[in-house]
């Protein structure tokens, strides 16, 4: 256990990475909220709530599923960490009930986010509907032509969903616009992060909310088949859902693999492969790789998934790169694409587009290493995608 009492530091440094530079009005509120997390999230009252919550509420824990078919067809030995049974159909209400429970124990009333994908603010709303708390999601318009079935989700759910029309009309200025809301009052309300990114203690809280996946897989790995998987993928925009697993297994004899998005092409403004192109910068309050234009600044990006296309990714995944215990690999739309359609047609699970990103990487894994088990954190189901799938590639898969 000693990787987690040292990474990150008291400072909320993971090696160079990570930290906290924030305006000083907004860094007395970060430190409330980590003096909050280090108390209360340790209590007996707050543990217990959280895991009565993941069992009754959320269905946890999901299962771990060999894809048999997927095996048989590309080699190895592929499972699936089924987080897209969890609650809300991905990863993301792990760290969202962690985060609003701790709202709830600092008398917060406004629970603040950004989403891309729209699953961190369909967790959220869910989570601030369960606690009775407001909530307030701030996404990019193109996000949310993207992903209406989520839209309509977080309104259902009671969210006031607010459209973000300045810059790519993405991500990180969705980003940009729920800090900017959370800054007019971070008295009554708590800025609920989506992913491990952002100001300390935001990378090590969500980590700590999602290492419930690894926790589960690892031992359910374990009594399916007698060891520990040979490999590990899972898809990185910000990086959350690949934490969740990667964190059980850190210490271990294993190879990881994080799967980022090649989009269209390798060239600027087509991609989001902050780690495999991108180099150390700042951005959102926090050091870590970033994608940049020739000016320093944080460069355009795009993915073919929501949720994958930020110009940043989570510090902890910056120092485990620099480290090389982690490997940083790519998936473009079209291998992500046909991932989609294959992983539905022969395993019956439509996957999120962000996670057929993964099981992409892991079918290219299994031919190349044959005789090896591959366990991929399928971080979401793709009910979200299929309208847009349908309206962009269904000619093209034969469905139209």
């Amino acid at each position: 256990m000693g990787y987690f009492k040292t990474n990150p530091d008291e400072k909320g440094n993971f090696g160079e990475y990570g930290g906290s530079f924030i305006p000083p009005d907004l860094q007395i509120e970060m430190e409330k909220i980590t003096d909050a997390y280090f108390s209360i999230s340790k209590s007996h009252d707050f543990i217990t709530e959280l895991r009565s919550i993941r069992k009754h509420f959320q269905g946890r824990p999901t299962p771990v599923y060999y894809a048999k078919s997927l095996s048989e067809k590309y080699g190895g030995r592929i499972y699936l960490k089924r987080e897209d049974l969890n609650h809300t159909g991905a990863h993301k209400l792990n760290h969202c009930m962690g985060e609003a429970l701790l709202a709830k124990y600092l008398g917060k009333k406004k629970l603040i986010a950004e989403t891309g994908a729209g699953q961190h603010g369909v967790a959220l709303a869910t989570a601030a509907a369960y606690f009775g708390l407001e909530c307030e999601i701030h996404m990019g318009e193109v996000d949310i032509v993207k992903e209406h079935p989520n839209v309509v989700r977080m309104k259902i759910l009671g969210a006031n969903v607010i459209p973000v029309s300045f810059g790519l009309k993405t991500l990180k200025e969705a980003v940009d616009s729920a800090f900017g809301a959370y800054m007019e009052d971070p008295i009554n309300s708590i800025y609920c992060i989506g992913s491990v990114v952002g100001p300390h203690p935001f990378p090590m809280m969500v980590r700590d909310f999602q290492r419930v996946v690894g926790i589960e897989a690892k031992e359910q790995f374990h009594e399916m088949t007698g060891e520990q998987p040979d490999n590990l993928v899972a898809c990185v925009g910000g990086g959350s859902n690949a934490m969740g697993l990667f964190s059980a297994y850190i210490e271990d004899e294993c190879e990881i693999y994080g799967v980022e998005p090649a989009g269209r092409s390798l060239n600027l403004g087509d991609h989001a492969a902050t780690m495999t192109l991108g180099k150390p910068g700042m951005i959102h309050g926090f050091k870590c790789y970033t994608l940049q234009d020739e000016k320093g600044e944080p460069a355009p990006v795009y993915s073919i998934a929501s949720g994958l296309d930020y110009p940043g990714v989570g510090p902890e995944h910056s120092m485990l790169k620099d480290m090389g215990r982690v490997n940083y690999v790519t998936a473009d739309d079209k291998e992500t694409l046909d991932s989609f359609f294959e992983l539905s047609r022969l395993e019956g699970i439509i996957p999120a587009l962000e996670s057929a990103h993964a099981t992409a990487f892991a079918c290219k894994l299994a031919q190349q290493k044959p005789k090896q088990s591959i366990l991929v954190n399928l971080s979401g189901r793709g009910d979200k995608d299929i309208d847009f799938v349908m309206d962009h590639y269904g000619k093209e898969y034969g469905i139209l």
